[in-house]
């Protein structure tokens, strides 16, 4: 008898395991049907802070943890203009971040907030041909020969970050994601080198105008590196998720 009740005991258990295993749960991607809910996934993602990968962690249907990291030359701007001046900027991204993904409602959408590791370095390049008109922190100059402007924008410290993002699922282990945000990194560090002379032209007559360009080019870098815009390091980036 004795014997009996701990087959019926087992054969309960056994009944309520199958059960579970049919439920529908929600999960980081969405609603899916499988045995057992899946807490890790790794994902591959490309934006504007680069190529790179992460890790999540789901400590519970509305809560997850991802670490990751994004890296390379990849732009989100092919220049930056500032009192009528154009530069070309070529980025070099280097961004390690820990983020906790809020879902409110515990499907699709979620709230990142946490803190990137940034270590970006941007060239900034200017090109002015023998004999053309330029202009440096809105003063205007003529090259007396080929000018140069190059020089760098620079981002290392410790960010907090804030976006928004969206991960459906696509099967039970696939799934997309986007999120769009921003870093908020305060001033970047700017330098700007000028090379070559330049003139100014007074009654026909060219006056040599280096040092005074030389001045200007030093004051632009100082409103670009104090410009509010560049307080803010946008994010926007896509991908695909493995959950296991």
């Amino acid at each position: 008898m004795k014997m009996l009740r701990v087959l019926a005991v087992a054969a309960l258990a056994s009944s309520a395991t199958f059960a579970m295993a049919d439920e529908q749960v929600i999960t980081e991607e969405g609603i899916a049907s499988f045995s057992t809910f899946k807490p890790a996934s790794v994902r591959a993602e490309v934006g504007t802070t680069g190529y790179g990968g992460a890790l999540s962690w789901s400590v519970n249907p509305y809560t997850a943890i991802t670490a990751g990291y994004n890296g390379g030359d990849i732009s989100w701007s092919d220049d930056i203009k500032v009192n009528g001046s154009t530069y070309d900027l070529d980025m070099d991204n280097k961004a390690a971040y820990l983020n906790a993904e809020i879902r409110p409602f515990a499907n699709w959408f979620y709230v990142a907030a946490g803190v990137g590791y940034l270590d970006n370095d941007y060239d900034l390049n200017r090109s002015v041909r023998s004999g053309a008109e330029f202009q440096v922190n809105n003063e205007k100059f003529t090259a007396a020969d080929g000018v140069e402007i190059n020089g760098k924008l620079k981002y290392k410290e410790f960010a907090p970050y804030l976006g928004l993002g969206f991960s459906p699922a696509i099967t039970n282990r696939w799934g997309v994601f986007g999120e769009v945000g921003a870093y908020y990194t305060g001033n970047p560090e700017v330098t700007l080198t000028p090379y070559g002379s330049a003139d100014k032209y007074v009654n026909g007559q060219a006056i040599d105008y280096t040092t005074e360009y030389q001045d200007a080019v030093r004051e632009e870098a100082k409103k670009i590196a104090n410009d509010d815009k560049y307080k803010w390091l946008p994010v926007a980036k896509v991908g695909v998720s493995f959950r296991f």
